[in-house]
């Protein structure tokens, strides 16, 4: 079994399609083909059924992915321990992010000093709700992360680097607008706007809710902040946003938006550094660890 039967395999599954998963790896779709035929021969079964759009794997093919991303992953650390004895980083950086965080923890102005000082890594950049994220570090799909978490995750290194409240946010002409503060229980029968289930100011709100025994319908649920105030803009609903945001539709002198303090419950998202165990942390990650801290210190 060879690592290039392994990496064809997952570019199989992943793009789930000869032709993509051919194109990805630089090589015809024969050649594809003829080495996952190879690697089928030596494991004495089929991996993916013929025939199918797009490509489905059977159960040995399901068992196998698990396996076949922590060998490339422990293949790819081998390389990396011995570039980095030579005093020479290179390699790939696969790191997770919430883009709502830049204004906490400016990340791309760190990882254009960590690429300066190391051109040899490649950056592997993803974003999505920060249940999945941590889901794939400890999978390891992930090198590290960079995102909010509500506590601390088994198995995970987290490291915490910031934190702000999130405020409820409403239309200027809301019965509440004028309020210093709001309390959950006022808020009983409103329509709300959410981020999807899985983002902690999801997970967070919807505690909230339920520490108090209150129902809410929440009528829309979108997954960018920007178009989240804008639909609370509109007049959609309300919600509760991270104070920090600073998107036009609430900075701007012209604003119908206010943002107002939630009093009796503990409404805070917290950013962490989010890595592996020590013995699964990539070369890359940790020295990409070790300047972040530096340059940002734990809690800042």
């Amino acid at each position: 079994m060879e690592l290039r039967q392994l990496r064809h395999f997952l570019a199989l599954f992943e793009e789930r399609s000869i032709t993509r998963a051919a194109k990805r790896e630089l090589i015809v779709q024969s050649g594809l083909s003829n080495s996952l035929q190879a690697l089928e021969r030596e494991l004495g079964t089929p991996l993916y059924v013929r025939g199918t759009r797009p490509v489905r794997l059977t159960a040995a093919g399901e068992a196998l992915v698990g396996p076949a991303r922590r060998t490339l992953a422990s293949a790819a650390q081998a390389e990396q321990a011995v570039q980095h004895t030579r005093d020479v980083l290179i390699g790939t950086l696969r790191l997770g992010v919430s883009l709502s965080a830049q204004h906490l923890v400016p990340f791309a102005s760190y990882l254009g000093e960590f690429t300066r000082d190391h051109p040899g890594i490649d950056l592997r950049l993803q974003y999505g709700p920060a249940l999945t994220m941590i889901s794939m570090v400890e999978t390891g799909e992930l090198d590290c992360v960079i995102g909010p978490a509500v506590s601390q995750v088994p198995g995970v290194r987290m490291t915490r680097l910031a934190g702000e409240p999130l405020h409820f946010v409403c239309r200027a002409d809301h019965r509440l607008a004028e309020r210093a503060e709001v309390n959950v229980r006022q808020l009983a029968g409103e329509r709300f706007v959410e981020v999807p289930p899985g983002w902690t100011a999801r997970l967070l709100s919807d505690a909230a809710f339920a520490g108090e025994g209150i129902p809410r319908r929440v009528v829309c649920e979108v997954g960018d902040w920007e178009l989240f105030l804008e639909l609370v803009s509109a007049g959609v609903g309300i919600g509760f946003a991270p104070v920090g945001l600073r998107y036009p539709v609430l900075t701007a002198p012209e604003s119908v938006l206010r943002l107002i303090a939630v009093e009796g419950v503990r409404l805070e998202r917290h950013i962490y550094l989010m890595l592996p165990s020590a013995g699964e942390t990539s070369p890359a990650a940790r020295r990409f660890a070790d300047q972040l801290l530096h340059i940002h210190p734990m809690g800042s």
